[in-house]
């Protein structure tokens, strides 16, 4: 079983549900008493959400890229377990030898819009053949 490096805190609730939701899945793929190889980093949401409220986008990719490559000597990958920050999953996977398991990667069927200037997310909707105009 692989290790997933969970970058949480963003919401601290949000953290809760994606914990919740991996769990359950290894429960139910595996049985037994499985649960998921994972190890958290739990960010505190107060400098992230001040990031966020002053377009400091960049700085919180920056924090975020740090807080991956922390986890990455024991993680196979890496689960950002919030919806908004993957707007700066760039700065992770720069920072970071690993891959980032990206929520547009996971959901490739919804009708999702990427956000302008976002390649990361251009190569995604382009991969999965979905059109970015939707």
């Amino acid at each position: 079983m692989k290790t997933i490096g969970l970058i949480g805190g963003m919401s601290w609730e949000s953290t809760v549900e994606y914990y919740r939701i991996i769990n359950e899945e290894v429960k139910k793929r595996l049985g037994g008493l499985h649960s998921a190889k994972c190890l958290l980093y739990s960010v505190d949401f107060e400098e992230i959400e001040r990031f966020q409220s002053e377009s400091k986008w960049e700085e919180a990719g920056k924090l975020l890229g740090n807080v991956a490559y922390s986890l990455e000597a024991g993680a196979d990958f890496i689960v950002i377990c919030t919806n908004t920050m993957h707007k700066v999953v760039e700065y992770v996977e720069e920072k970071i030898n690993i891959p980032v398991l990206h929520i547009a990667d996971a959901t490739p069927d919804q009708k999702i819009k990427p956000p302008e200037g976002h390649t990361r997310w251009s190569r995604i909707f382009i991969n999965h053949g979905l059109n970015q105009t939707e």
